[in-house]
């Protein structure tokens, strides 16, 4: 009955976010309380919860200031450079802005932390985004794709969650699977370079027009050699619209992008929001400070991989020195903690509504039965490629289930199952590696949670738009994985 129970009230929740018929944040709290009550353990529910929060309470901290974090470093210019750069390499072309987002999400993840990941590259890359009119969900879908693949760095969890639950070392996990994972990431390139051709079947090319401010589209097209680069300075000019000095071409007929939502859909946010980040004039800029702020960050992110102090202290340190040495005056200091308090707000808000989800999944003890019952429904004859098996299982239950549970919970079950058909447990380790590209994108990561409130897309828009791509994803490093002898 849980099991059935569990399926449904995780079912429902995917159906009403993507239908839009709620908020997640109310039906990360309502649906999970209904469930708890139906269950018959109504009376534990606040017991649950708090045992959920008390579990997420440090990620929330985390997030928490390390929004702030970034937040002052965005306003105070140091991503300027990169951004600069991106916009050099992207041209205005749809094509190398989503191959661009994809790079940057990738290399942002050499961190190993998804929340830092997904500030950075949706702030150095949104204004470009809205600029060109592009689809947000692309943007969101290709980010948490690639940094899904990256997650599965020692340093990132996943790995390291698995060598201590089987007793293994990570090393011995992670390097054999070096090259299938190397082509999960190819494919999340070639992803992006299809998604790119999409949006700028829809968009066409922007070039720089003869004469200022003219924006008529014109037929026919336009060789991708004459796309000029129009947005160094993305933030300054006229808001909303082609910029001014552009001039768009359409690449046919067709101007549909299949399933990706036209930026705007779905949003919360008007055309001209978000379009000042870049602004080279704005008041926040301390260029005299760039290089400490590059050091403390650079320190930070030191500090973050070598596990010095818990990610929470860290933030709440780097943010504080971050106002102090910027914004030396208390008046400055609360203007720049207010500017991102929505943010804040938000992001901690959805990650205490997603402890009541989990906490009521995993005290109720529906993910339990769950996964028995999924391993249960494995036919003996599968028995001898069980790393086939945890692989597979791997793609929906990191989906349905914190990493906590599934490496701690269910891969020493799928272990002991492959061990009994003399499937050695270093082979069910890198096999559960598989589903990280989609597990990005659960709505039990905080960090999502980070990418789509920054993005201002719908959590629903996002999910709708992404696990398919994501779930394709996993299968290719898997099928690379099995191809090369990993698994």
């Amino acid at each position: 009955m849980l099991t059935i129970l569990g399926f449904v009230m995780i079912a429902a929740f995917l159906v009403l976010i993507m239908m839009k018929k709620m908020s997640p944040m109310a039906a990360l709290v309502l649906i999970p309380a209904l469930f708890c009550v139906l269950v018959g353990q109504g009376a534990h529910l606040g017991d649950y919860v708090l045992k959920g929060i008390g579990d997420l309470a440090p990620t929330a901290a985390m997030l928490m200031f390390a929004i702030i974090y970034f937040g002052v470093m965005i306003d105070v210019g140091l991503f300027d450079p990169i951004v600069r750069g991106i916009l050099k390499f992207c041209k205005a072309d749809p094509v190398r802005v989503v191959v661009g987002t994809a790079l940057l999400a990738a290399i942002v993840s050499l961190d190993g932390d998804g929340s830092t990941t997904f500030m950075i590259t949706v702030s150095a890359l949104y204004p470009l985004y809205k600029r060109l009119k592009m689809s947000l969900v692309v943007m969101t879908g290709v980010a948490a794709t690639a940094n899904g693949v990256m997650n599965t760095l020692p340093w990132g969890g996943p790995t390291a969650r698995a060598a201590t639950a089987l007793k293994l070392d990570a090393s011995d996990i992670f390097v054999p699977m070096i090259p299938a994972l190397a082509v999960g990431l190819v494919a999340v390139f070639a992803l992006a370079y299809v998604l790119g051709r999409r949006e700028r079947k829809r968009l066409g090319v922007l070039t720089l027009d003869d004469t200022l401010g003219d924006t008529r589209p014109v037929t026919g097209t336009v060789p991708e050699k004459e796309a000029e680069q129009v947005l160094v300075g993305a933030g300054t000019g006229a808001t909303g619209g082609t910029p001014a000095g552009t001039r768009r071409t359409t690449g046919g007929a067709d101007t549909g992008a299949d399933d990706a939502p036209a930026a705007g859909s779905g949003e919360q946010a008007d055309e001209d929001d978000g379009l000042q980040v870049l602004d080279p004039q704005r008041a926040t800029l301390r260029p005299k400070l760039y290089w400490f702020n590059a050091a403390l960050t650079l320190a930070l992110l030191t500090l973050l991989i070598m596990q010095t102090l818990p990610i929470p202290v860290l933030f709440l340190i780097g943010a504080a020195l971050a106002l102090t040495v910027n914004f030396p005056h208390m008046k400055d200091q609360k203007a720049r903690v207010a500017a991102h308090a929505e943010n804040v707000l938000n992001v901690s808000g959805m990650v205490f509504a997603a402890a009541v989800f989990t906490g009521v999944l995993t005290g109720t003890g529906m993910v339990e039965h769950m996964a028995r019952w999924l391993v249960s429904g494995v036919p003996d004859a599968l028995g001898p490629h069980m790393g086939i098996v945890t692989g597979v299982l791997s793609i929906p239950l990191t989906y349905f289930m914190s990493n906590d549970g599934f490496y701690f919970g269910i891969v020493p079950i799928l272990a002991e199952a492959g061990a009994a058909h003399g499937v050695a447990p270093i082979e069910i380790a890198r096999a559960s590696l598989v589903g990280q590209a989609l597990h990005m994108s659960s709505p039990l990561v905080p960090a999502v949670y980070v990418l789509v409130g920054m993005a201002k897309v719908e959590f629903g828009d996002h999910t709708k738009f992404t696990v398919k791509w994501a779930a394709l994803t996993s299968l290719v490093v898997l099928c690379a994985g099995v191809l090369f002898g990993i698994i």
